[in-house]
């Protein structure tokens, strides 16, 4: 089973998953724990080869969003846990995503940082340079130059240097058994923007995320009824980190209005 740990309210009934991105941890949440404790029950989960979820008998596997999905639906069963509400960032919006596709009945909402909707143009080149020189290159490098390209400014530093900081824990294998994510990606992804769910959705971008933001724009055009965007000032893909304090902000109201 993955790692996880619990941080139990004394009377709310509600509980938040927090789902890291690619190269992360439960590290990535530390400016959200002070706040969201004070109203909700907790639950952190580092992912497969990720944080504390480390093994260190790592072999080559194909991996799929469903795998990695119910690696989390494990977790929740083994606690008991349905209809909670899910925050991720980066890659794990995709994967609370495909959580809510395989069963719903496990989310009630979903907060989406610095989400990944789908790519463009730059980012499909990356991810396909990536692909190409991944047998050949260290993967530390690969994830050193994406990251930098990700979140290039100066006031990204923190966030920047967490995910490079988390990604040293990866093993080579399973960076390269979390790159076979690339094969299904683009189709993924295109069946999420054209199906909304009838879950409350909110979308928490930084303006200064050049790769994913301009496409979640769209997003409240296809998905009217059940999602929103808030975009938050001077902050990167990583905004959770960037401007934590206006992100809890958000995060929190949205989830008082749709815990009530």
């Amino acid at each position: 089973m993955l790692y996880h740990h619990i941080i139990e309210h004394p009377e709310s009934k509600e509980r938040v998953v927090f789902i890291h991105g690619a190269g992360g941890s439960s590290g990535v949440w530390y400016k959200q724990i002070k706040e969201f404790k004070k109203h909700y029950n907790l639950l952190f989960i580092d992912l497969r080869g990720h944080g504390k979820s480390v093994s260190k008998n790592t072999l080559k596997r194909y991996y799929t969003f469903r795998t990695v999905a119910l690696e989390i639906i494990e977790v929740l069963d083994h606690h008991n846990l349905k209809q909670c509400h899910f925050l991720g960032v980066s890659l794990g919006t995709i994967i609370i995503r495909e959580l809510a596709e395989y069963d719903p009945s496990y989310v009630k909402s979903i907060i989406m940082a610095g989400a990944v909707m789908k790519f463009n143009v730059k980012s499909k080149i990356l991810l396909n340079v990536a692909d190409k020189v991944k047998h050949f290159l260290p993967y530390m490098w690969i994830y050193k130059i994406y990251a930098n390209i990700l979140m290039p400014k100066k006031r990204h530093k923190t966030s920047r240097n967490l995910f490079i900081k988390e990604a040293i824990k990866l093993k080579r294998n399973e960076f390269l058994n979390w790159m076979t994510l690339n094969n299904e990606i683009n189709s993924l992804l295109n069946i999420f923007c054209q199906n909304e769910l009838p879950i409350p959705v909110i979308y928490i971008m930084g303006d200064e995320d050049y790769m994913f933001l301009t496409q979640v724009k769209l997003l409240p055009n296809k998905h009217k009824q059940y999602s929103s965007l808030v975009v938050l000032k001077d902050a990167g893909h990583v905004c959770n980190v960037d401007q934590g304090e206006e992100f809890n902000k958000v995060a929190l109201e949205f989830l008082s209005a749709v815990a009530a």
